[in-house]
This record gives C-alpha cells, sequence and structure tokens, in this order.
C-alpha cells in the first residue's frame, strides 16, 4: 500500500531529524552547562567551530517531516497541531530563538551581549528537544486522538516528562559523541577527555531514564511499551543497547569516526523501533496509516517529490557533512587571504 511507504519514509526523516538535529541540541546542552565565561571558554569555542558549517542544515529534515505529514497524513498532522498546539509553538519559538542566539553571539562585540545570545541559544537548545519529546510521549500514550481537544494532560503526563527527558539526554549523547570526534579533528587533546566524560555520563542517564521509562509505560502507554518488549521492535532495542555500549568503548580507544557512526545508529534505531511499536496505527490506539493517510492520487505525487528531493539534496548533504568531518570547510583567516590574493607576497609579522 501506497501509505505504508510514505509512513515509512516519514519515520525514516523523523529518525534522521532526531540524529542530525539531535547533535546540533546536543552541542547547545553542553554549551549551557559548560561554565562560566572563562570556565566555558574552550568548549564554548570547540561548539561555535564545530557547529558554524552545518547547523542550518539539519532543519532540512524537520521541513521534510512537516512537508510529509501535512500532505500525506493531513488527519494525523491536524490532529497533533490542534491537540497540542501549545508545546509545539514553544518548540517552534524555541528553534528560532536558538537559531538566533546561535548567529548573533560570534560577532556581538559586547560581552554582556554575547552573555544574552549565548543563553538564549542554550537554553532554546534544552527546551525545544524536551517539547519535541513530550509531545511524542502525548501520541505515544494514546492521549490524543481526532477530535481531541487541547488540554495540558495530553503532554504533561508521565510518558511524555520521560519522553521529553530522554530527547533530552539523547541529543547531548550525540553532542558529546561528535564533539569529542570534533576536538581531536581541531587538536585539543583537552576537550577530548572533556566531551568523552561527558559521553559516558549521559549514557548511564540515558540507561536510567530508559528502566523508568519501561516502568512508566507499562500502564500509561500500554501499546507501545509492548512494541517495544516484544516481536521486532525488542530486536531494534536490544541493538542500539549494543551499539551505544559500542560507542562507549569506541571512545575510550579514541576511535571517533567510528564512534559517530555507533551513537548515530543507536538512536536512529530507538527512533525505528518507536515506529514499528505503533503499528498499524499513527495515534495508539485511535489512528491507523490507512484512516489518516490522504488520497491516493497526492500520496503517488508526494513519493515522486520525495524521490527527486532525495536526489537533488541528498548527495550536496552527504558532501557537506563529508567536507565538514575533514575539516575542509573552516573560515579562512586573514593570512590566509593574504597568500592566496594573487601576485602578492605573504606579508611577515
Amino acid at each position: 500500500m501506497i501509505e505504508d511507504v510514505v509512513a515509512w519514509v516519514l519515520l525514516v526523516a523523523v529518525a534522521a531529524y532526531a540524529c542530525a538535529g539531535g547533535t546540533d541540541y546536543g552541542a547547545g546542552f553542553w554549551d549551557l552547562v559548560a561554565g562560566g565565561t572563562e570556565r566555558g571558554k574552550r568548549p564554548r569555542w570547540l561548539i561555535d567551530h564545530a557547529m558554524e558549517p552545518v547547523w542550518e542544515t539539519n532543519n532540512v529534515w524537520l521541513i521534510f517531516v512537516l512537508v510529509i505529514m501535512w500532505t500525506g497524513f493531513p488527519v494525523l498532522f491536524q490532529t497533533i497541531f490542534s491537540a497540542m498546539w501549545l508545546p509545539l509553538a514553544l518548540a517552534a519559538v524555541g528553534l528560532v530563538l536558538r537559531g538566533a542566539g546561535f548567529a548573533l553571539r560570534k560577532p556581538a562585540r559586547r560581552l554582556a551581549r554575547r552573555r544574552v545570545y549565548g543563553a538564549v541559544f542554550a537554553v532554546s537548545s534544552l527546551l525545544t528537544p524536551l517539547f519535541l519529546g513530550a509531545t511524542v510521549g502525548g501520541i505515544a500514550t494514546g492521549r490524543v486522538a481526532p477530535g481531541t481537544q487541547a488540554s495540558a494532560d495530553a503532554w504533561s503526563n508521565g510518558t511524555s516528562v520521560i519522553a521529553g527527558l530522554l530527547t533530552v539526554a539523547a541529543t547531548a549523547f550525540l553532542g558529546a559523541v561528535f564533539l569529542t570526534a570534533d576536538a581531536r579533528r581541531f587538536d585539543a587533546p583537552d576537550l577530548v577527555g572533556y566531551f568523552r566524560l561527558r559521553a559516558w555520563c549521559t549514557l548511564v542517564v540515558l540507561a536510567v531514564l530508559a528502566i523508568v521509562g519501561l516502568a512508566v509505560t507499562h500502564d500509561d502507554a500500554p501499546y507501545v511499551h509492548d512494541g517495544l518488549t516484544g516481536g521486532v521492535g525488542l530486536v531494534l532495542v536490544l541493538i542500539a543497547v549494543v551499539s551505544a555500549l559500542a560507542t562507549a568503548w569506541l571512545l575510550y580507544r579514541v576511535a571517533t569516526g567510528w564512534a559517530r557512526v555507533t551513537a548515530i545508529g543507536s538512536v536512529a534505531l530507538v527512533v525505528v523501533a518507536w515506529g514499528l511499536a505503533q503499528r498499524p496505527y499513527l495515534i495508539p490506539t485511535s489512528l491507523t496509516v490507512s484512516q489518516a493517510a490522504g488520497a491516493s492520487t497526492t500520496l503517488r505525487w508526494l513519493m515522486l517529490v520525495s524521490i527527486i528531493a532525495l536526489v537533488l539534496v541528498g548527495p550536496p548533504l552527504v558532501l557537506l557533512y563529508r567536507l565538514d568531518t575533514r575539516g575542509a570547510l573552516q573560515p579562512l583567516t586573514e593570512a590566509d587571504l593574504r597568500q592566496a590574493a594573487p601576485g602578492r607576497e605573504p606579508e611577515n609579522p
């Protein structure tokens, strides 16, 4: 069925945003907890340099998710945004403020303004994934259904709180792993140990939250709980756990390139496991994939556009990420510009 294929595309897009956008949110989280001006100077220096080339690009996946939702599954889009408009609006505001804070912090000349912009960026990096995770938790509980009126209970229940905290912890884990690799790339051994320790600590937090989440969802979200603790969902969760443990070991060996791969794999597998745990529902247990899907003609055109978008956007994104991880996208210094000027000899200092 065409709607099942589109649902898979939506799930893959959500997983891509969880990994790509989650890494950026995680970097912002570590910016928030880096400490005062002097103590946090080195970590924030690395965060700025590591995020600068790609931070805007990662939001492409969020746009892709929204387009598929409102075009392919309009009932799902209407239901979620009607019943949980407040956390989604707060997440959207946080997304905008986060981008503005990051963009304005570096060129600001006054220290006071840099602190304000930095605080906006860091706090928004915490609140945005928290509200997005709370929304996902509300969906998993089944409290939201077509025709449901907006209420705080839909996104402030136990499952939503755990899902929000798990989302923040997962982004912090991804951010720490990638920043460990970036510290090695920028030849900053002190920051390699700094972020590696934080990646390990975040893994412990994730394990504790996962155990608590299993207890909470047993009664609050039984359909998803059963899907994650049995069948294919359980298999994917176990592989994700192995990937996370492999990440910790690879960080110990300072094999940061492979650590990024296993870290992404662990988060992506959990997202896919969650999607499979809800089958055949998009909102357990009130809205199936077929009930939420739009017209067949619309879905076919959506698939065609998605394929074209993947062909046009996919290779440039891969190239961008590859160039970034190799350090080929760093801004030119004044000395570089002098050396690159045609017919001009480099000036002596």
